[in-house]
């Protein structure tokens, strides 16, 4: 269904990303890249690949909350098939790939110095490996499903990915696992020193702006793809009137 979508993104001259947006997002980031590497402390006990800690958990935060805004769209999608929503899925569902390798590399590379091994089969690695092979899968089915079925199909799909997200927040708190306790919410024990805290959550937000402008930018391509099915369709139709 296209709802004008069309003609609609063939007269959006308007940048995908807001200047302001852009502006910002390259402040906060140079801004956190000063915090992580000259401003926050040393951890004691591991060193300087502590540091990872700062990318490795605001791309898992930023690949939740596009589990989330992917899933929320596609129920949308499915309750008033409007193909705005199919779209703010696919860019959402899109960037939780791109972010949950970040998540998974950044913490193989901190596993291996602090572990000793790359990875390891427990339930909180399990869980983040199954959430990216969901959406992985999800890119598959997208491009090989019937264009009249896929979004339904899809849809379905990224709200099973949304499900396994709370199982990869709570496995560390449920079963034992390699990783260590939480340190925030953690219980007793648990906590980080303030210049931890800060760089660890003005990471998270500047993860998060960054993930925005690419979900807008992937929202406008889209966009743009469903304009330029439209178009091939029509095209098609009045090919096949005039052989009539």
């Amino acid at each position: 269904m296209s709802n004008g979508t069309a003609d609609s993104t063939l007269i959006d001259n308007r940048p995908a990303v807001p200047v302001w947006m852009l502006g910002l997002t390259a402040v906060m980031v140079l801004t956190q890249l000063y915090l992580i590497f000259m401003w926050v402390s040393t951890e004691a006990t591991m060193g300087i690949i502590q540091r990872i800690f700062y990318f490795h958990v605001p791309a898992a935060t930023a690949s939740f909350v596009a589990c989330f805004v992917g899933g929320i769209a596609a129920i949308l999608y499915l309750a008033k098939h409007d193909s705005k929503y199919d779209d703010l899925s696919l860019a959402a569902n899109e960037t939780v790939v791109v972010f949950e390798i970040v998540n998974i590399a950044m913490g193989s590379i901190w596993a291996k110095r602090v572990w000793g091994i790359w990875w390891t089969w427990d339930a909180k690695l399990t869980s983040a490996f199954l959430l990216l092979f969901i959406y992985a899968a999800y890119l598959v089915i997208r491009r090989a499903a019937p264009v009249e079925a896929r979004a339904t199909v899809c849809a379905v799909i990224c709200i099973l990915g949304m499900a396994d997200v709370p199982l990869i927040y709570m496995s560390n708190r449920i079963f034992r696992t390699q990783h260590p306790s939480p340190v925030i919410g953690g219980g007793a024990g648990s906590g980080l020193a303030g210049d931890m805290s800060t760089t660890l959550f003005f990471g998270m937000a500047t993860m998060l702006m960054v993930w925005w402008c690419i979900l807008l930018v992937r929202r406008r391509v889209a966009r743009l793809e469903r304009a330029a099915e439209d178009l091939t369709r029509r095209a098609h139709e009045l090919d096949d009137l005039r052989r009539d």
